[in-house]
């Protein structure tokens, strides 16, 4: 059963000149499913994360999450719709300074009352999950890349969302540490039934997911799901960027481990 569903969507913003990000795009994500977005430069793939996530309102269109539409609630019922059912991992992992590991993987849970017992017993359960134990009185200036990552996708996940939404989340780390950060998300995925949808540039990114959706000028231009070889996925990956054009040549086009 499809857990997002794009209907007809169209962004257009206004300004000097006006400028169409999304035109009429439709596609659905299952529960569960690890989903790729890609396509090239100012084809829309950022635009498509922040109309999902209600940073950006619809020009025309309809878009559902678990059956609720986002752009027809209040303000107030669409913060704590945000705070509830949508979690995100960032590019440059938003962490907040001040605080330590511990508190900001706690931090969704603390905007929204959960008793102290059950948020050290989710916190020491994710920590465990994800490799954090050690860290988790540390700051995140005293963190690796990996790592900083690592604790942005515990925040993301601790509060249980419907789905997660990612932008560029390896874009920042080096190829080693962006293979265990993409092994993690397809793990969460798998494990935990959590629905992810990615935007990357980077087709070794996309080879771990399960369905890459490619876009080109706001539309949809072609998608593929991945088979049993991931190396055999990753090509299928690099000849469909090749049709598409754009800035592709920057993408790297290495073999995978």
């Amino acid at each position: 059963m499809a857990l997002l569903k794009i209907d007809e969507v169209t962004k257009v913003y206004e300004g000097k000149v006006t400028r169409r990000a999304l035109n009429q795009l439709s596609f659905e994500v299952e529960k569960g499913e690890f989903l790729a977005v890609m396509g090239p430069s100012g084809s829309g793939k950022t635009t498509l994360l922040n109309v999902i996530s209600t940073i950006d309102s619809l020009t025309s269109g309809e878009i559902t999450i678990d059956g609720v539409d986002p752009h027809a609630l209040t303000p107030d019922e669409l913060a704590l719709f945000r705070r509830r059912e949508l979690g995100f991992v960032f590019q440059d992992f938003n962490l907040l300074q001040m605080l330590t590991v511990e508190e900001n993987l706690v931090l969704p849970l603390t905007l929204d009352y959960i008793k102290t017992d059950e948020m050290a017993r989710r916190v020491l359960e994710l920590a465990k999950r994800l490799g954090l134990t050690p860290f988790l009185h540390k700051r995140p200036n005293e963190l690796s890349g990996g790592e900083a990552q690592r604790t942005a996708i515990g925040r993301a996940l601790i509060h249980k969302p419907t789905i997660i939404l990612a932008d560029e989340p390896t874009g920042n780390l080096d190829s080693k540490t962006s293979r265990e950060v993409l092994s993690l998300l397809s793990r969460v995925s798998n494990e935990e039934n959590a629905t992810i949808v990615m935007v990357t540039h980077d087709p070794i990114a996309a080879s771990y997911c399960d369905r890459v959706l490619f876009i080109k000028d706001g539309e949809f231009f072609n998608e593929i799901y991945s088979d049993e070889r991931q190396q055999t996925f990753y090509q299928r990956i690099l000849n469909v960027l090749s049709l598409l054009g754009g800035n592709v040549n920057d993408l790297s086009a290495t073999r995978l481990p």
